[in-house]
């Protein structure tokens, strides 16, 4: 790579990759009264290590990241930080709470660097006072720490801390916000993003992080997963996003019956790993237990017999010094269900014909328009706020459709799961909950149907109001499976639910023998259960036959022809005539000369302007400009002018580079 100015090299080196650590995790156990929570708990965090926290819900993970935050006290055991390792931590669905706009919330985490700012104008303002300018020695001293001061507020990023926040803004879908909004009019979601944004921008030591995926539609997690493969710090994480997490971590901490075992490698790493120990210790577990049962044989045989009791009591002792292996403990008991139908549907299961959806008169989108046949396995994806569960509530009739048409074909029963799990009351325990849904069904077989959903014992009699997002998402799916519909319509179904269930969901989707509709930002599920994408935007619908990576293929390669069919029309409005597909890809490939040729001249211009900037602090310095008030100004003045031409080059740059 050619030389590159100072500012530009940054962006392609990183510090070098030593190892430091920043948090010890060492033997900590945690009770919630005489409940053992976790137990002997170790964790290790260096520089730049991306971890995943996996494990079942409630075994402890929110825990543990609470204790290491210190949010959460713990009873045995210590967490070891250096001094000046700073933590950053985000729980589940935190949202940010404040009377400021989303620019002045933002702004804040810069505050310092602001302060620098406003005393660096001091600074420029006191060089034109004649009590400084006609003091050569209080004029220098003044210019030394203007220099000091103006390169600490450049390393710590004080010329771009505004571009900074404008990229996280956007990252995270704020860009058609006005950013003079007040915080407090947005919505939950709304503000959960940007308390994950404003945790981005403070760029801590160690970044925790719990669920951070939840209320991120697909394209941002696209965007939080890039950005994250870049941070500086380390990563702590706990996600039930397989195809996030894969993207992510390089290490998987797993908590299992209490206690952690530690994997290298992303989440699909850690899966075979896990497999591939388990089969290994069973073997060894297998092996041993053939060879004691040989020696009790051998003992039992031998043991009364005067010519080989010797023998046998030798067989004894080597039994006595063998450590013997515990059987490997498998997976914890996981749920097991699957979805039936009462009676098949026709072929044709729902037709939406040019709806246009909204509430209270009010348009979200218009143009909708698809169709469902028996036995798909129908994914809606689309960016937050288009109205992708608006549109579902209203084929199920919860909304009223604005205009437009939806047909259900003949023989159709639906089955509703709501993300929200709106329809459980909160007044009820378990296994009324479910009972009074179906109370001609005998006792035994909604205990069972709780049980397979792992709600065992003393477990029904749990109110709903106490569950955890986990539990009630269970419950909402043991009352679907008791409907027995043909067609399932489900808004994101994989919502609380820990990796292991969402497993078992799939594989009972899988062999469904209905038909599914179902909105899911959790890009693994949709390409198991998808047979076709539809995508809802401003302009409508528009069908994918494929899986999610089919998706995401076709829709590259539609841009790309959009992108190549506005080149076209740009062309004819020109009035130039029309070019064959050679030509219009060597004008592509014109374009991309060109674009290289700015770049480069752009890189010549930064380095040139920064020699240039170092030139006029250097001769800031000299007494015979320095005493001249006049020349003084003038000179202040051409550094600002560079200093901004600097800025808006490095901005063109940026845009050009992507």
């Amino acid at each position: 790579m050619r030389s590159l100015p100072l500012l530009l090299y940054t962006y392609y080196i990183t510090e070098v990759n030593t190892k430091m650590m920043l948090l010890q995790v060492q033997q900590i156990t945690k009770y919630f009264g005489a409940e053992l929570i976790l137990s002997n708990i170790k964790l290790e965090i260096q520089t730049k290590d991306r971890i995943a926290l996996v494990g079942r819900n409630g075994a402890g993970k929110s825990t543990l990241l609470k204790m290491i935050a210190g949010q959460l006290s713990y009873d045995e055991g210590a967490i070891i930080r250096p001094n000046g390792v700073e933590i950053g931590y985000l729980a589940q669905n935190t949202g940010l709470e404040s009377n400021l706009s989303i620019w002045d919330e933002m702004l804040s985490v810069f505050e310092n660097l602001r302060k620098m700012e406003k005393q660096l104008r001091s600074m420029e303002q006191k060089m034109t006072e004649p009590s400084v300018y006609n003091n050569p020695n209080a004029y220098e001293k003044l210019m030394q720490a203007y220099d000091d001061l103006q390169i600490r507020f450049k390393d710590e990023g004080g010329y771009q801390f505004e571009a900074d926040i404008r990229s996280v803004l956007h990252g995270f879908n704020f860009q058609q916000y006005d950013y003079s909004t007040p915080i407090h009019t947005l919505s939950g979601g709304q503000k959960t993003r940007l308390a994950l944004a404003k945790l981005l921008l403070k760029k801590p030591d160690i970044l925790i992080l719990d669920e951070p995926t939840n209320h991120l539609d697909i394209e941002t997690l696209s965007w939080l997963e890039q950005y994250l493969q870049s941070y500086q710090g380390a990563i702590l994480i706990v996600s039930h996003d397989r195809y996030f997490l894969d993207k992510v971590v390089n290490q998987v901490y797993e908590i299992s019956r209490h206690s952690i075992r530690k994997f290298h490698g992303n989440y699909s790493s850690y899966l075979v790993q896990k497999a591939e120990q388990y089969e290994r210790d069973l073997k060894q577990y297998e092996k041993q237990q053939e060879k004691v049962a040989k020696l009790q044989d051998f003992i039992q045989k031998n043991i009364a017999r005067a010519t080989t009791t010797k023998r046998a009591q030798s067989r004894r002792k080597q039994l006595d010094r063998m450590e013997l292996m515990d059987r490997p403990a498998g997976d914890e008991k996981s749920a097991h269900f699957s979805f039936e139908i009462e009676k098949q549907s026709g072929n044709e299961v729902l037709h939406v014909i040019d709806a246009e959806i909204g509430y209270n008169h009010k348009a979200i989108t218009r143009n909708i328009t698809f169709s469902v046949k028996r036995e798909d396995s129908v994914a809606l994806v689309g960016p937050n706020g288009i109205g992708k569960s608006t549109l579902i509530k209203t084929i199920i009739d919860k909304i009223p459709l604005l205009s437009g048409t939806i047909q259900f074909g003949s023989n159709v029963t639906i089955g509703y799961y709501d993300q929200e799990q709106a329809d459980l009351s909160s007044n009820k325990n378990v296994l009324q909950e479910l009972w009074d849904e179906y109370p001609l069904k005998p006792e035994k077989e909604i205990r069972s149907a709780l049980g397979n959903f792992l709600f065992s014992g003393d477990d029904v009699l749990k109110n709903v109001s106490s569950l955890s997002g986990g539990e009630k998402a269970r419950l909402a799916l043991a009352k679907l499976m008791l409907q027995k519909a043909n067609f399932l319509i489900l808004d994101e179904p994989t919502n609380h639910l820990d990796l292991d269930s969402k497993e078992v969901l799939e594989n009972a989707l899988i062999d469904y023998p209905g038909t599914i509709l179902f909105i899911s930002h959790d890009r693994y599920f949709i390409n198991r259960i998808a047979t076709k994408v539809i995508e809802l935007s401003q302009e409508g619908t528009r069908e994918f036959l494929g899986d999610y990576d089919y998706y995401v293929q076709k829709r590259e390669e539609m841009l790309e022809l959009e992108r190549l069919e506005n080149f076209q029309q740009d062309r004819k409005k020109t009035e130039q005539p029309a070019k064959t597909n050679y030509k219009i890809d060597k004008e592509a490939k014109k374009l991309e000369r060109q674009k290289k040729r700015r770049i480069e001249e752009i890189e010549t211009n930064i380095e040139k302007l920064e020699t240039e900037i170092s030139e006029w602090e250097h001769k800031l310095s000299d007494p015979d400009i320095f005493q001249d008030h006049q020349k003084m100004l003038q000179f202040t003045k051409e550094m600002e002018d560079r200093k901004k031409q600097l800025d808006a080059l490095m901005d063109e740059w940026a845009e050009l580079s992507e």
